[in-house]
């Protein structure tokens, strides 16, 4: 026997814990109840009011049969029941599937029905979509109406309300860590370059490790005050929901992110951090109207790299930029672009510029590298050899629910593959040049240029369709449309066709007539198409 192989220093129950978010809401609970937890419109909770809200919610799905392994889906916006299904449905098992409130009904249908969802929760704004999608999907669930009182309000479609539901369950309900730290706790879809969105799988232990990895990442102290413009729905909201939570910090929701809405909570509320793409730095620093604010406003941005100059004027107003990078399958943002000491000494312009790359991996990460996608051996760090980013540790997906070959793909060699085509500089900090995907990143949201082009070849004069990024001021990137007609049709004709089957944010915004350049095996060179549209904008 070996020295420190002895019973008595065997894992027991004593000395080792599954690594849970579920966790974080006891501990906020047990010290903190008296702070506040959530701000949205004229509602205001301590976290003692919260966590008997979630104890409820969890009671409530235990007696109507929900429980380990059960999928809860969630089509919700920004509001408060979206945190406390974060909160609560780990607590029994449970796995959280939140939904973007701006897909088409197809699609949630899609979801349901491979998810195996038993419940769905349904913003009232969102009940014609999910009334739709719930009769595509064959599905028998329980339909839960969430009645916002600072929404526009709908029709209401489920058996009971998520207020109803709460006044089942026990706030003293007790609940325990997963038995595994390994277990599901979120199903996460992401459109990928298929015609299928893929589920991505979150463990307990991912989720945990993120958590607590933004706190490392971006320094956050105890008691943040958070403005959630960051889609809780997106990765979880990075995990921020449980970040806040085991900071004990505020909630302050929004239902959709406005410019003037945003500088309410600045001033009203004292925000000191927030997230989201690039779209929403640009309402901030473009707003007609501004409102001071006296505190330092710390935020983390994503999606398309940040213009220099968006970063710049942020910067200025006192609102400090973090840019990070990620996917879904990685948890969220999981390479920071960390600032160095030495980057106080340069211009604001060459540290916007610096701050414009992609970085280095998070703290909890356990490694992120640029490979050669062939020889699976590094890329030199010149900053020009171009090579795949790739991720390897414990903020890495489970893998793609019922898609083995798909999981196996990605995790070829010991490294999840992103697809993402990049470069390593000499620091080692990665910087993008291409998608290898053809994912066009619109406002944070990730549109599948195969999907948009399924679309456009479902007309009948549409011989050949290419869809690449075309830049844009507002959403970073949009779709522009590459056609070759077999027929006739006008511009206007392939957007209204699209407008019948495509969500609106992945809608082609241009459509370029002609013949498409090709290589001579026939495969239309999407290089040239994307050079000419950052060429002519």
């Amino acid at each position: 026997m070996k020295t420190f192989d002895g019973p008595e220093l065997a894992r027991v129950a004593a000395n080792h814990t599954a690594l849970s978010p579920v966790s974080m809401l006891k501990r906020v609970e047990r010290v903190h109840p008296e702070l506040p937890a959530q701000v949205h419109g004229s509602i205001r909770r301590n976290w003692g009011e919260v966590a008997a809200r979630c104890k409820r919610l969890a009671s409530a799905m235990a007696r109507r049969g929900i429980g380990k392994g059960d999928t809860v889906a969630l089509i919700a916006p920004n509001i408060p029941e979206a945190l406390e299904c974060a909160l609560a449905l780990p607590m029994i098992g449970a796995v959280l599937n939140a939904n973007n409130t701006r897909l088409d009904a197809g699609t949630i249908a899609y979801i349901l029905e491979h998810g195996e969802a038993k419940v769905l929760l349904v913003d009232t704004e969102c009940s014609a979509m999910a009334a739709e999608a719930v009769a595509q999907s064959g599905r028998d669930l329980l339909i839960v109406d969430i009645e916002d009182s600072e929404g526009p309000g709908g029709n209401r479609i489920g058996a009971l309300t998520y207020d109803a539901l709460l006044s089942e369950g026990d706030p003293d309900f007790a609940y325990a860590l997963p038995d595994d730290e390994w277990d599901a706790l979120a199903l996460n879809y992401t459109s990928g370059t298929t015609g299928r969105p893929k589920g991505v799988v979150y463990s307990h232990r991912g989720a945990w490790t993120n958590a607590v990895n933004n706190v490392v990442t971006w320094e956050m102290p105890h008691h943040p005050v958070y403005l959630w413009t960051l889609p809780l729905f997106h990765c979880n909201g990075w995990c921020f929901p449980w970040t806040i939570t085991m900071l004990a910090g505020t909630h302050v929701f929004l239902r959709a992110p406005r410019a003037d809405a945003i500088y309410d909570a600045f001033a009203d509320h004292g925000v000191t951090h927030l997230c989201g793409a690039p779209i929403i730095m640009s309402m901030i620093s473009g707003a007609a109207e501004k409102r001071d604010f006296p505190q330092k406003i710390k935020m983390m941005t994503a999606a398309a790299p940040p213009p220099a100059s968006v970063i710049e004027g942020m910067e200025a107003m006192g609102i400090s930029i973090t840019h990070v990078y990620g996917l879904t399958e990685v948890y969220g943002p999981a390479v920071v672009c960390a600032e160095k000491p030495g980057w106080g000494a340069l211009s604001p312009e060459q540290q916007a510029e610096m701050k414009a790359r992609q970085g280095v991996a998070y703290e909890l990460e356990e490694d992120v590298l640029v490979l050669d996608p062939d020889t699976g051996t590094p890329v030199p760090w010149d900053g020009e050899t171009l090579g795949e980013i790739v991720f390897r540790g414990n903020i890495v997906m489970k893998g793609y629910l019922k898609a083995p070959e798909e999981t196996a793909k990605a995790f070829k060699d010991g490294w999840f593959w992103s697809g993402d085509i990049a470069v390593q500089h000499a620091d080692g900090y990665i910087e993008i040049r291409d998608r290898s995907k053809d994912i066009i990143i619109s406002g944070g949201e990730n549109i599948s240029s195969i999907e948009v082009e399924k679309a456009l070849y479902s007309h009948p004069a549409v011989s050949l369709a290419a869809v690449v990024a075309l830049p844009d001021e507002k959403w970073g990137e949009v779709p522009c449309a590459f056609v070759e007609l077999s027929g006739e049709a006008t511009e206007d004709d392939l957007l209204a066709h699209a407008r019948e089957r495509l969500a609106g944010y992945m809608r082609p915004k241009k459509v370029v007539f002609g013949e498409l350049p090709k290589t001579s095996t026939g495969k239309i060179r999407k290089n040239e198409l994307r050079d000419l549209v950052r060429s002519k904008g």
